[in-house]
């Protein structure tokens, strides 16, 4: 369903991206994986860190126990800021501000038009200050600043005025009924909405999960994640700039064990939102369950299956395909890690691939031109190497790629496997990182089985131009979008290529 989401959303912000004709750059030269031997020295990014405490009841705050931890650059390992660090007292003042805000604020019992006015001054904000916010969400989570800047800034623009609009839209029904009755239905928020959103997307999942939240009259605690806290102190100081009472929104940054759990436990907390591992997604729901069995929304892991069939028009699908697994460093839950490919165009479908991963551009994300950055973190780094190593050991071919890329940061070069089998463990496990896994297929009904065989299903992939072949994919994979010779990722592709 999120990936349905995004597909809408990134279709609607098509005339947004090219901002004028602008272009902002930072920097300049590119680097290829395969012909660099080392990076440069970072460049310093144009934004300084404004806000690094909890957001309580439109105050900026400290952690009740004075406690902070460090924010990283993922192109070098060091300490950008000291953030900080939220735990089980800080997420009761939050929610205890948030309930509040509900009961007895404005914000609730405010006029539906007020609230949307509310919500598009601040897209209007955003916009306004788009090049800040971008250079801070990469210089956090390692992303090309073009992409942040010329997609993800501006769709999160588009995210809070397309919710907005819902804002005085959210109509009740009358329904006829046996008798003298009258019944009908009305739609009232929920009260306090718990959030927890993680680090891959930082802005794009703030506003997945606050716009529908405040749009409806809902309060909120946001939990950010660990890795990625500053974007989401930044834009919330321009909420509250906008007009959005007190105790409305409030931001905990801190980790799961401790802030997180905090607020899936808390008895005052109406309902819970998670994006992140599946396994945390557990615990999530395990916890809510325990506390007062408030309402759960997961959006949990992905291992995609993407099929190139015989008849595919193969270099589309190299690209696509290639977009699919390497986008935002292959971070992403949608992404398509699993490429199966007929055994008639296999050997075609690897060589254009291993050549395509070849001319991916990896640098520092503040270089124009730059395709790849840095991974999230250390551990994140280290899990992807691993799955690499992995893979090297269980027999699959390592095309290209295969170990770090320079001697400083988190950086990896795009990596592909050909000859994989679907027990080797980079077909299995969700590596999320730069690591393409091709598997061979024979026919239909053999890949429709091995796609189907797995404990994931967000989304998946099919390139063909028989109707026939594609309707049947598309309705014996089990997963909640199918791209037929698209991808979300290509359109995104396409806008990055467009602003270029």
């Amino acid at each position: 369903m999120a990936s349905r989401r995004i597909s809408s959303l990134v279709s609607r912000s098509l005339p947004l991206l090219s901002r004028g004709g602008k272009q902002t750059y930072v920097g300049r030269g590119i680097y290829r994986y395969s012909t660099a031997a080392a990076l440069e020295d970072p460049i310093k990014p144009p934004v300084t860190v404004q806000y690094d405490k909890l957001l309580i009841n439109g105050q900026f705050v400290d952690a009740a126990s004075g406690k902070t931890f460090p924010t990283l650059d993922p192109r070098t390992g060091e300490v950008i800021a000291h953030v900080a660090e939220g735990d089980a007292e800080d997420i009761n003042r939050a929610v205890a501000a948030a309930r509040k805000a509900f009961d007895e604020g404005p914000w609730p019992k405010m006029t539906a038009y007020e609230r949307q006015r509310i919500l598009l001054r601040f897209a209007d904000l955003v916009e306004k200050h788009n090049d800040e916010i971008a250079a801070l969400e990469s210089w956090d989570s390692g992303k090309p600043f073009e992409q942040s800047a010329q997609v993800e800034i501006p769709m999160f623009v588009r995210l809070f005025r397309y919710y907005a609009g819902w804002a005085d839209k959210i109509h009740g029904l009358t329904i006829q009924a046996d008798g003298p009755h009258h019944v009908q239905t009305l739609h009232e928020p929920i009260g306090v909405a718990g959030q927890i959103i993680p680090w891959n997307f930082p802005l794009v999942m703030f506003g997945w999960k606050v716009g529908p939240a405040l749009a409806c009259g809902n309060t909120v605690v946001l939990k950010t994640a660990e890795q990625t806290p500053l974007s989401a102190l930044l834009v919330s100081k321009l909420l509250h700039e906008a007009g959005l009472p007190d105790g409305v929104l409030n931001i905990v940054s801190g980790f799961g064990p401790t802030a997180g759990a905090a607020l899936c436990r808390h008895m005052d907390v109406d309902k819970i939102a998670f994006t992140g591992s599946t396994e945390t997604g557990k615990i999530v729901l395990e916890s809510s369950a325990k506390s007062n069995l408030k309402p759960v929304t997961l959006e949990l892991g992905g291992k995609s299956p993407f099929i190139v069939c015989e008849d595919a028009d193969v270099d589309q699908a190299v690209e696509l395909a290639h977009f699919a697994l390497f986008f935002n460093q292959g971070q992403c839950c949608c992404a398509g890690s699993r490429t199966y490919v007929h055994e008639k165009v296999y050997d075609e479908f690897i060589e254009k691939a291993k050549a395509r991963a070849l001319k991916r551009v990896v640098g520092d994300p503040f270089k124009a031109g730059i395709e790849q950055g840095p991974q999230i973190d250390a551990e994140q780094f280290e899990k992807i190497l691993k799955y690499i190593r992995s893979g090297k050991e269980s027999g699959a071919t390592l095309e290209t790629g295969g170990d770090r890329f320079g001697t400083k940061g988190y950086y990896i070069q795009p990596t592909v496997f050909s000859n994989v089998k679907d027990d080797m463990l980079i077909a299995t496990d969700e590596i999320f990182g730069p690591v393409q896994t091709v598997l061979k297929f024979k026919d239909l009904g053999e890949v429709i089985q091995r796609a189907n065989n797995t404990r994931y299903g967000l989304a998946a992939g099919v390139f063909t131009q028989n109707l026939d072949t594609a309707n049947t994919l598309m309705r014996a994979l089990r997963v909640g979008t199918v791209w037929i010779n698209c991808l979300i990722h290509s359109m995104l592709r396409f806008l990055l290529v467009a602003i270029k």
